[in-house]
């Protein structure tokens, strides 16, 4: 075993140990929450190793780095999730990679995932992007739909040709009423993801927490939650 897959071994342990610990304290099940390895700034063949150890679930945030670093991996097995702020420019360059876009967060770019979709003849899985931050359904700094546009959007993405509506995601918010009580946030996210259900039944996916706080999203219910750091180590500096 390399040195770097040594690395990424222990670290996935004990992001394991972790989230396992996290469940059990919640009183679920190990197997409710789906551990994403964010790769941004990573490059493929560390993609690779993480494979080689069983991870399943990706992430990237930047379609300039994603979509070479997914064409490099296309021979792997793996589920590929796009969780930045999104271009409707890039919307079809990312539909014809990803698995799910959990950013969405406007009605025009509902529309250009959905045509990108189809000419890209996939479906595409979509999260609401949910902004605690923000007022009445505008959007917040780091992206998302306040939560009272939560519904209207979700309609959208439920009614629009190749997309499938399968939840929420958020980002621990750094202004406003949630900021620095990340569980208070998860919290709220649960019950805005109540909510949906009734309309949306299938759309039972919650994906929140980062290295800092997944214990605090698994503590909330979170399905997914969304590791960079804690696997792959501090990240270089972007040039």
């Amino acid at each position: 075993m390399t040195d770097r897959k040594h690395e990424l071994a222990a670290n996935l342990a004990r992001v394991e140990e972790r989230i396992a610990s996290a469940c059990a304290a919640a009183g679920r099940k190990r197997a409710d929450v789906t551990l994403i390895v964010v790769t941004k700034t990573y490059p493929a063949s560390d993609v690779r190793l993480l494979s080689d150890l069983g991870v399943r679930h990706v992430a990237e945030n930047r379609d300039q780095d994603a979509a070479p670093k997914a064409a490099a991996c296309a021979d792997l097995s793996l589920h590929w999730h796009f969780v930045g702020q999104l271009q409707t420019n890039k919307a079809r360059s990312v539909a014809g990679y990803a698995h799910t876009v959990q950013s969405v967060d406007r009605a025009r770019l509902v529309t250009a995932l959905s045509g990108a979709a189809v000419g890209a003849d996939r479906e595409l899985g979509c999260l609401i992007q949910v902004a605690l931050d923000a007022e009445s359904g505008e959007r917040g700094a780091r992206g998302g739909v306040g939560p009272d546009g939560v519904e209207e959007l979700a309609d959208r993405v439920a009614g629009a040709p190749g997309l499938r509506l399968d939840g929420l995601m958020t980002v621990a918010p750094l202004a406003g009423p949630y900021a620095g009580r990340q569980q208070a946030a998860f919290e709220r996210l649960m019950e805005i993801s109540s909510g949906l259900r009734v309309a949306h039944p299938a759309a039972n996916m919650v994906s929140a927490g980062m290295s800092a706080d997944l214990e605090e999203a698994v503590a909330a219910g979170a399905t997914h939650v969304r590791v960079g750091t804690a696997v792959l180590g501090v990240r270089p500096r972007l040039g």
